[in-house]
């Protein structure tokens, strides 16, 4: 933060901040206020209290910022009014509970300063498309004062043209360097992937993991993630892991070769659409074999500092043939790529930009 710049007064509605189970919203919220208020700004996380996260709370009381629980919306109107109000900005976040009343109220509340954050935007998209959300109706667009979304390129363009957006910006995921970085463990997996089972992706884990352990046998896989059906036949040099607490993911990372990177139908048909398993595993130094994308190529070099493969047969020629030099170079590569652009800092100073321009747009007005 510049010596001329004063402090922000920043209220963020999300999903969770106290915990990571089951969502990938915390870690994304946790290094970005975090990194906030490292640069001066004043945060306040206001997070709905619900079960389902109350018994899974891996940071119930944030080291960084405020942290706020409520109960329920008319709870938040009575306890928050005043600070929404004298709030720098607001963002509200995908996939809250009973967001479209929150969104509502903090538009009236806190006119001229407020944002959507999407960390799920061609999820959303999708949804507009038959109808809506529980966390935003495509009328609310227009009437946040900007989008903020994990989906670059084109859906950009769209969501100003076609719902009428007055500023649709991208903010990626990104990573936290503190708690990914290489490690030296033993190396005991050549490919390994992990995220919750979806039909969608399965096809494509099918055709780049375990078709290849099949044709390899003496190859080492491992899959971790929830949800799996029981009716899937894991080949026998795959290692199988249901649920993996976010303080074993650098060791996931860091035991690998290679790891695999499979993308959700929805966010391939937007493109620009890279996942925060992307800039974990490069941080950690691990090479990466993904599915593709348009717009992977502005995140990674393809060939330089990550591998795209379509066939069981193209995968297999990097785990067995690629000179474990190369391997190493294009880890690294990737992981300087990603530590120079995409960390919890630099969203950070996004996001301050953003939120500038939009108090120097509504103050010339």
């Amino acid at each position: 933060m510049s010596m001329q710049a004063s402090p922000l007064k920043i209220v963020i509605l999300g999903l969770s901040i106290t915990s990571s189970w089951g969502n990938g919203h915390a870690t994304t919220y946790r290094g970005l206020v975090r990194e906030l208020v490292r640069r001066g700004h004043d945060v306040l996380f206001l997070e709905r209290d619900v079960p389902w996260y109350a018994g899974h709370r891996d940071l119930p009381d944030p080291p960084f910022g405020r942290t706020a629980l409520y109960a329920d919306v008319a709870g938040l109107q009575r306890d928050h009014a005043a600070q929404i109000g004298e709030a720098d900005l607001v963002i509200v976040g995908s996939f809250v509970p009973d967001g479209v009343a929150v969104g509502d109220w903090v538009q009236a509340e806190a006119p001229g300063r407020t944002a959507f954050y999407d960390i799920d935007t061609p999820v959303t998209l999708a949804a507009l498309a038959r109808g809506g959300t529980t966390y935003l109706q495509a009328r609310q667009i227009a009437g946040y004062d900007m989008y903020l979304s994990f989906t670059g390129g084109p859906t950009l363009d769209r969501l100003e043209r076609e719902f009428g957006s007055p500023a649709a910006r991208m903010l990626y995921c990104s990573v936290d360097p503190e708690l990914y970085y290489p490690e030296p463990v033993a190396q005991d997996c050549d490919l390994g992937y992990m995220g919750t089972y979806s039909d969608d992706r399965q096809p494509t884990l099918e055709a780049l993991l375990l078709e290849p352990a099949r044709q390899w046998a003496q190859g080492r896989f491992e899959v971790a993630g929830a949800q799996y059906p029981s009716s899937i036949e894991w080949p026998r040099n795959v290692r199988y892991t249901a649920h993996l607490p976010p303080a074993m993911h650098r060791d996931f990372y860091n035991r690998q070769r290679f790891t695999l990177n499979v993308t959700r139908a929805d966010m391939i048909q937007a493109g620009w659409s890279p996942s925060v398993r992307i800039f974990e595993a490069a941080a950690c130094g691990t090479p990466i074999i993904s599915d593709r994308w348009d717009g992977i190529e502005s995140l990674l070099v393809p060939g330089e500092e990550i591998f795209l493969a379509d066939s069981p047969g193209e995968v297999l020629r990097l785990l067995r043939e690629l000179p474990e030099e190369e391997r190493r170079a294009v880890g690294e590569r990737a992981r300087r790529r990603i530590l120079s652009e995409h960390t919890a800092a630099h969203r950070a100073a996004e996001l301050e930009g953003y939120a500038r321009t939009l108090l120097q747009v509504r103050e010339a007005a």
